[in-house]
Protein backbone atom coordinates (compact mmCIF):
# COMPACT_ATOMS: atom_id res chain seq x y z
CA UNK A 1 0.00 0.00 0.00
CA UNK A 2 0.99 3.66 -0.34
CA UNK A 3 1.63 5.76 2.76
CA UNK A 4 3.17 9.08 3.73
CA UNK A 5 6.41 8.44 5.61
CA UNK A 6 9.18 10.61 7.07
CA UNK A 7 12.70 9.41 7.94
CA UNK A 8 13.66 12.55 9.85
CA UNK A 9 11.94 15.34 11.75
CA UNK A 10 11.52 18.61 9.89
CA UNK A 11 9.30 20.64 7.61
CA UNK A 12 6.40 18.31 6.68
CA UNK A 13 6.38 19.66 3.12
CA UNK A 14 9.97 18.49 2.74
CA UNK A 15 10.36 15.34 4.84
CA UNK A 16 7.05 13.59 4.08
CA UNK A 17 6.93 11.44 0.94
CA UNK A 18 4.77 8.62 -0.39
CA UNK A 19 6.35 5.16 -0.01
CA UNK A 20 5.21 1.59 -0.56
CA UNK A 21 4.66 -0.22 2.74
CA UNK A 22 3.35 -3.71 3.58
CA UNK A 23 -0.42 -4.03 3.83
CA UNK A 24 -1.12 -4.23 7.59
CA UNK A 25 -3.04 -7.21 8.97
CA UNK A 26 -5.51 -6.84 11.84
CA UNK A 27 -4.85 -8.84 14.99
CA UNK A 28 -7.32 -9.87 17.66
CA UNK A 29 -9.66 -7.01 18.51
CA UNK A 30 -8.38 -4.95 15.58
CA UNK A 31 -9.79 -3.72 12.28
CA UNK A 32 -8.16 -2.77 8.99
CA UNK A 33 -9.65 0.39 7.52
CA UNK A 34 -9.45 1.64 3.93
CA UNK A 35 -8.89 5.38 4.30
CA UNK A 36 -11.23 7.75 2.48
CA UNK A 37 -10.40 11.20 3.87
CA UNK A 38 -8.10 12.53 6.58
CA UNK A 39 -7.79 16.10 7.88
CA UNK A 40 -4.48 17.87 8.46
CA UNK A 41 -4.27 19.14 12.03
CA UNK A 42 -1.60 21.36 13.57
CA UNK A 43 -0.65 18.58 15.97
CA UNK A 44 -0.02 16.27 13.00
CA UNK A 45 2.44 18.75 11.52
CA UNK A 46 4.07 19.45 14.90
CA UNK A 47 4.58 15.69 15.31
CA UNK A 48 6.35 15.50 11.95
CA UNK A 49 8.52 18.43 13.01
CA UNK A 50 9.34 16.65 16.28
CA UNK A 51 7.93 19.45 18.43
CA UNK A 52 4.77 17.80 19.83
CA UNK A 53 4.16 15.96 23.11
CA UNK A 54 4.33 12.66 21.20
CA UNK A 55 7.50 11.81 19.28
CA UNK A 56 7.36 8.65 17.13
CA UNK A 57 10.23 6.35 16.28
CA UNK A 58 11.59 6.89 12.77
CA UNK A 59 10.82 6.12 10.03
CA UNK A 60 7.23 6.96 10.82
CA UNK A 61 3.92 7.42 9.08
CA UNK A 62 1.79 10.42 9.98
CA UNK A 63 -1.75 11.59 10.58
CA UNK A 64 -4.12 10.81 13.43
CA UNK A 65 -7.73 11.25 12.29
CA UNK A 66 -9.48 9.63 9.36
CA UNK A 67 -12.73 8.48 7.85
CA UNK A 68 -12.65 5.10 6.22
CA UNK A 69 -14.42 1.87 5.41
CA UNK A 70 -13.88 -1.34 7.38
CA UNK A 71 -11.84 -3.57 5.08
CA UNK A 72 -11.05 -6.57 7.33
CA UNK A 73 -11.74 -7.54 10.94
CA UNK A 74 -9.57 -9.44 13.37
CA UNK A 75 -10.52 -12.23 15.74
CA UNK A 76 -13.18 -11.32 18.29
CA UNK A 77 -14.48 -8.21 16.50
CA UNK A 78 -18.25 -8.45 16.38
CA UNK A 79 -19.49 -4.87 16.63
CA UNK A 80 -18.17 -3.82 13.20
CA UNK A 81 -18.68 -5.29 9.74
CA UNK A 82 -16.78 -5.08 6.45
CA UNK A 83 -18.02 -2.14 4.38
CA UNK A 84 -19.10 -0.04 7.37
CA UNK A 85 -18.08 3.64 7.49
CA UNK A 86 -16.09 4.52 10.60
CA UNK A 87 -13.96 7.34 11.99
CA UNK A 88 -10.99 7.42 14.32
CA UNK A 89 -9.34 10.35 16.04
CA UNK A 90 -6.60 8.59 17.93
CA UNK A 91 -4.87 6.26 15.49
CA UNK A 92 -1.34 7.20 14.51
CA UNK A 93 -0.27 6.72 10.88
CA UNK A 94 -3.58 7.13 9.04
CA UNK A 95 -2.13 9.07 6.09
CA UNK A 96 -2.04 5.87 4.10
CA UNK A 97 -4.31 3.82 1.87
CA UNK A 98 -4.96 1.43 4.77
CA UNK A 99 -4.39 1.42 8.51
CA UNK A 100 -5.03 -0.94 11.41
CA UNK A 101 -6.53 0.17 14.69
CA UNK A 102 -8.40 -1.10 17.74
CA UNK A 103 -12.02 -1.85 16.93
CA UNK A 104 -13.10 -0.39 20.28
CA UNK A 105 -11.70 3.01 19.32
CA UNK A 106 -13.67 3.33 16.08
CA UNK A 107 -16.92 5.28 15.84
CA UNK A 108 -19.56 4.18 13.30
CA UNK A 109 -20.74 7.05 11.09
CA UNK A 110 -24.51 7.63 10.85
CA UNK A 111 -26.11 7.41 7.43
CA UNK A 112 -26.67 10.81 5.89
CA UNK A 113 -23.55 12.42 7.36
CA UNK A 114 -21.34 13.53 4.44
CA UNK A 115 -17.81 12.13 4.17
CA UNK A 116 -16.28 15.62 4.42
CA UNK A 117 -17.97 16.26 7.78
CA UNK A 118 -17.42 12.77 9.14
CA UNK A 119 -13.69 12.96 8.38
CA UNK A 120 -13.36 15.89 10.80
CA UNK A 121 -15.69 14.58 13.47
CA UNK A 122 -13.37 13.41 16.22
CA UNK A 123 -10.28 15.49 16.92
CA UNK A 124 -11.49 19.07 16.70
CA UNK A 125 -15.28 18.86 17.31
CA UNK A 126 -14.88 16.34 20.12
CA UNK A 127 -12.10 18.42 21.66
CA UNK A 128 -14.32 21.50 21.44
CA UNK A 129 -17.32 19.87 23.06
CA UNK A 130 -15.13 18.16 25.68
CA UNK A 131 -13.56 21.51 26.47
CA UNK A 132 -16.98 23.08 27.00
CA UNK A 133 -18.03 20.12 29.11
CA UNK A 134 -14.92 20.42 31.30
CA UNK A 135 -15.65 24.06 32.14
CA UNK A 136 -18.90 23.24 33.91
CA UNK A 137 -20.60 26.40 32.66
CA UNK A 138 -24.32 27.00 32.97
CA UNK A 139 -26.76 28.46 30.46
CA UNK A 140 -26.25 32.23 30.27
CA UNK A 141 -22.61 32.16 31.45
CA UNK A 142 -19.96 34.11 29.52
CA UNK A 143 -16.89 32.56 27.89
CA UNK A 144 -14.12 34.35 26.00
CA UNK A 145 -11.59 32.76 23.62
CA UNK A 146 -8.79 33.88 21.35
CA UNK A 147 -8.01 32.28 17.96
CA UNK A 148 -11.76 32.51 17.43
CA UNK A 149 -11.32 32.06 13.68
CA UNK A 150 -9.43 28.78 14.11
CA UNK A 151 -11.16 25.42 13.68
CA UNK A 152 -11.73 24.80 17.37
CA UNK A 153 -12.65 28.43 17.99
CA UNK A 154 -15.43 28.27 15.42
CA UNK A 155 -16.74 25.03 16.91
CA UNK A 156 -16.64 26.34 20.48
CA UNK A 157 -18.65 29.37 19.35
CA UNK A 158 -21.26 27.25 17.59
CA UNK A 159 -21.52 24.53 20.23
CA UNK A 160 -21.47 27.08 23.05
CA UNK A 161 -24.34 29.01 21.48
CA UNK A 162 -26.31 25.78 21.01
CA UNK A 163 -25.83 25.11 24.74
CA UNK A 164 -27.06 28.57 25.69
CA UNK A 165 -23.65 30.02 26.54
CA UNK A 166 -22.53 33.54 25.62
CA UNK A 167 -19.24 33.15 23.71
CA UNK A 168 -17.04 36.11 22.76
CA UNK A 169 -14.22 35.54 20.30
CA UNK A 170 -10.99 37.46 19.90
CA UNK A 171 -9.13 37.55 16.57
CA UNK A 172 -5.86 39.28 15.76
CA UNK A 173 -6.95 40.97 12.55
CA UNK A 174 -10.09 42.87 11.59
CA UNK A 175 -10.72 40.71 8.53
CA UNK A 176 -11.34 37.76 10.84
CA UNK A 177 -14.46 39.45 12.21
CA UNK A 178 -16.20 39.41 8.83
CA UNK A 179 -15.04 35.85 8.11
CA UNK A 180 -16.78 34.64 11.25
CA UNK A 181 -19.89 36.70 10.66
CA UNK A 182 -20.19 34.96 7.29
CA UNK A 183 -20.46 31.72 9.27
CA UNK A 184 -23.12 33.16 11.57
CA UNK A 185 -20.76 33.87 14.49
CA UNK A 186 -21.45 37.43 15.67
CA UNK A 187 -19.69 38.17 18.99
CA UNK A 188 -16.19 38.71 17.61
CA UNK A 189 -13.64 41.43 18.40
CA UNK A 190 -10.37 42.23 16.63
CA UNK A 191 -7.56 43.00 19.08
CA UNK A 192 -5.71 45.09 16.48
CA UNK A 193 -8.30 47.77 17.35
CA UNK A 194 -7.05 49.86 20.29
CA UNK A 195 -10.58 50.06 21.66
CA UNK A 196 -11.21 46.31 21.77
CA UNK A 197 -11.72 46.27 25.56
CA UNK A 198 -14.44 48.93 25.27
CA UNK A 199 -16.08 46.82 22.58
CA UNK A 200 -15.93 43.79 24.92
CA UNK A 201 -17.65 45.74 27.70
CA UNK A 202 -20.31 46.84 25.22
CA UNK A 203 -20.99 43.26 24.12
CA UNK A 204 -21.12 41.76 27.62
CA UNK A 205 -22.90 44.69 29.23
CA UNK A 206 -20.47 44.35 32.10
CA UNK A 207 -21.48 40.75 32.88
CA UNK A 208 -18.75 38.67 34.54
CA UNK A 209 -16.77 36.40 32.22
CA UNK A 210 -16.40 33.04 33.93
CA UNK A 211 -13.89 31.29 31.68
CA UNK A 212 -11.37 31.96 28.95
CA UNK A 213 -9.66 29.73 26.40
CA UNK A 214 -6.17 30.53 25.13
CA UNK A 215 -4.93 28.90 21.93
CA UNK A 216 -2.29 31.51 21.05
CA UNK A 217 0.11 31.93 23.98
CA UNK A 218 2.37 34.91 24.63
CA UNK A 219 0.70 38.21 25.51
CA UNK A 220 -2.58 37.01 23.98
CA UNK A 221 -2.98 34.60 26.89
CA UNK A 222 -2.60 37.52 29.29
CA UNK A 223 -5.20 39.51 27.37
CA UNK A 224 -7.73 36.71 27.85
CA UNK A 225 -6.89 36.32 31.55
CA UNK A 226 -7.24 40.06 32.12
CA UNK A 227 -10.89 39.97 31.02
CA UNK A 228 -11.97 37.26 33.47
CA UNK A 229 -14.02 37.82 36.60
CA UNK A 230 -12.97 36.77 40.11
CA UNK A 231 -12.46 33.02 40.43
CA UNK A 232 -12.36 32.77 36.63
CA UNK A 233 -10.65 29.92 34.82
CA UNK A 234 -8.14 30.24 31.99
CA UNK A 235 -7.76 27.05 29.95
CA UNK A 236 -4.61 26.75 27.84
CA UNK A 237 -5.59 24.82 24.72
CA UNK A 238 -2.81 25.65 22.25
CA UNK A 239 0.23 27.76 21.47
CA UNK A 240 -0.14 29.08 17.94
CA UNK A 241 2.14 32.10 18.43
CA UNK A 242 4.32 31.31 21.44
CA UNK A 243 5.15 28.32 23.67
CA UNK A 244 5.23 30.59 26.72
CA UNK A 245 2.45 32.49 28.50
CA UNK A 246 2.71 36.15 29.48
CA UNK A 247 0.35 36.43 32.46
CA UNK A 248 0.17 39.32 34.93
CA UNK A 249 0.66 38.01 38.45
CA UNK A 250 -1.91 40.54 39.69
CA UNK A 251 -4.58 39.00 37.46
CA UNK A 252 -3.86 35.58 38.92
CA UNK A 253 -3.52 36.67 42.55
CA UNK A 254 -6.25 39.26 42.99
CA UNK A 255 -8.78 37.44 40.82
CA UNK A 256 -7.84 34.14 42.47
CA UNK A 257 -7.81 32.76 38.95
CA UNK A 258 -7.25 29.15 37.95
CA UNK A 259 -4.93 28.40 35.02
CA UNK A 260 -5.00 24.87 33.65
CA UNK A 261 -4.13 22.94 30.52
CA UNK A 262 -6.34 20.89 28.20
CA UNK A 263 -4.98 18.07 26.03
CA UNK A 264 -7.84 16.56 24.05
CA UNK A 265 -6.29 13.15 23.44
CA UNK A 266 -5.77 12.55 27.17
CA UNK A 267 -9.21 13.90 28.11
CA UNK A 268 -10.83 11.64 25.51
CA UNK A 269 -8.88 8.59 26.64
CA UNK A 270 -9.79 9.08 30.30
CA UNK A 271 -13.44 10.05 29.76
CA UNK A 272 -16.10 7.54 30.91
CA UNK A 273 -17.65 5.66 28.01
CA UNK A 274 -21.19 6.84 28.75
CA UNK A 275 -20.14 10.49 28.79
CA UNK A 276 -18.14 10.03 25.60
CA UNK A 277 -21.14 8.45 23.89
CA UNK A 278 -23.45 11.25 25.03
CA UNK A 279 -21.13 13.92 23.65
CA UNK A 280 -20.81 12.17 20.29
CA UNK A 281 -24.58 11.91 20.05
CA UNK A 282 -24.77 15.66 20.68
CA UNK A 283 -22.21 16.25 17.89
CA UNK A 284 -24.20 14.09 15.46
CA UNK A 285 -27.34 16.04 16.29
CA UNK A 286 -25.63 19.45 15.93
CA UNK A 287 -24.18 18.48 12.55
CA UNK A 288 -27.48 17.16 11.27
CA UNK A 289 -29.51 20.20 12.35
CA UNK A 290 -26.89 22.63 11.01
CA UNK A 291 -25.94 24.34 14.29
CA UNK A 292 -22.42 22.94 13.84
CA UNK A 293 -20.73 23.31 10.45
CA UNK A 294 -17.42 21.76 9.36
CA UNK A 295 -16.30 23.48 6.13
CA UNK A 296 -13.57 22.08 3.92
CA UNK A 297 -10.87 24.34 2.45
CA UNK A 298 -9.65 21.79 -0.07
CA UNK A 299 -8.85 18.14 -0.76
CA UNK A 300 -5.38 16.95 -1.83
CA UNK A 301 -3.98 13.56 -2.77
CA UNK A 302 -1.21 11.98 -0.70
CA UNK A 303 1.21 12.76 -3.54
CA UNK A 304 0.51 16.47 -3.10
CA UNK A 305 1.43 16.64 0.57
CA UNK A 306 3.59 19.74 0.00
CA UNK A 307 0.63 21.58 -1.53
CA UNK A 308 -1.65 20.35 1.23
CA UNK A 309 0.72 21.59 3.95
CA UNK A 310 1.00 24.97 2.24
CA UNK A 311 -2.79 25.24 1.95
CA UNK A 312 -3.17 24.29 5.61
CA UNK A 313 -0.94 27.20 6.62
CA UNK A 314 -2.73 29.88 4.57
CA UNK A 315 -3.92 32.89 6.59
CA UNK A 316 -7.67 33.33 6.55
CA UNK A 317 -8.31 29.73 5.54
CA UNK A 318 -11.86 28.63 6.31
CA UNK A 319 -12.22 24.92 6.94
CA UNK A 320 -9.87 21.99 7.11
CA UNK A 321 -7.54 20.74 4.38
CA UNK A 322 -8.22 17.06 3.77
CA UNK A 323 -6.02 14.30 2.32
CA UNK A 324 -7.30 11.43 0.18
CA UNK A 325 -5.44 8.29 -0.99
Amino acid sequence: MRALVHHEFGDPAEVLAVEERPLPQPGAGEVRVRMLLSPIHNHDLWTVRGTYGFKPELPAQAGTEALGVVDAVGEGVEQLTVGQRVVTGGTFGVWAEYFVTRAAGLIPVPDGLPDESAAQLVSMPFSAISLLESLGLSEGDWLIQNAANGAVGRMVAQLGAARGLNVVGLVRRSAGVEELRAQGIERVIATDDAGWRDRLAEITGGAPISAGVDSVGGSSAGDVLSTLAENGTLVVFGAMASPTLELASGDIIFKQATVKGFWGSVVSREMPADQRGRLFQELFARLQDGTLTLPVAGVHGLDDIAGAVAASGEAGRVGKVLLRP
